[in-house]
């Protein structure tokens, strides 16, 4: 078993037992929460037209007026519709990997995670996006921003990973 393993092993089952996003707001050392979660759905087709020519900056040239192909974007970022979500978060600490204020995050609960990950975990009872790491046998979850600074999850700690974050989805305005 490999470290992220045995670190995940003891506190994975509680996941369900702990508490929601529902919060009067982040607390310090959790700038970027979790302020909601809905499940994915791949029942209803999302395809819309994919032209296969690259865009450096503008459209597709009137010689690419036809659509080679379709891209389903429940297919693209589904890939097991059963344990994924979507979850709109809260803050700044991961602007640094394009995880921003408000964007919608990709999660997939089937996936364990490993050393690295970007990961949706409950501390404490409060979800909290981190990336992932294991040091000495420990979790330690590290924020992607500067000003923000890693959080050891201690012996005695609630801490459960909920799931992998595998795409983010981010309005450009």
């Amino acid at each position: 078993m490999t470290q992220s393993q045995t670190a995940l092993a003891a506190s994975r089952s509680r996941l369900d037992d702990a508490p929601g996003p529902d919060r009067d707001g982040p607390s310090p050392h959790h700038a970027l929460i979790v302020r909601s979660a809905w499940k994915a759905r791949r029942e209803t087709a999302a395809a819309r037209p994919l032209y296969l020519s690259r865009v450096e900056a503008g459209f597709p040239s009137p010689a690419d007026d036809y659509v080679e192909t379709t891209l389903d974007l429940n297919e693209t970022l589904i890939e097991n519709e059963a344990s994924t979500f979507f979850v709109r978060v809260s803050g700044r600490s991961m602007t640094d990997v394009g995880i921003h204020d408000g964007d919608t995050i990709v999660v997939d609960r089937s996936l364990e995670p490993t050393d690295g990950d970007v990961v949706v975990a409950a501390l404490d009872g409060e979800l909290t996006v981190k990336r992932y790491r294991v040091r000495s046998g420990q979790p330690l979850l590290v924020p992607e921003s500067e000003g923000h600074d890693p959080i050891p999850v201690e012996p005695g700690q609630s801490f459960v990973v909920w799931g992998v974050v595998t795409r983010s989805i981010h309005e450009i305005s």
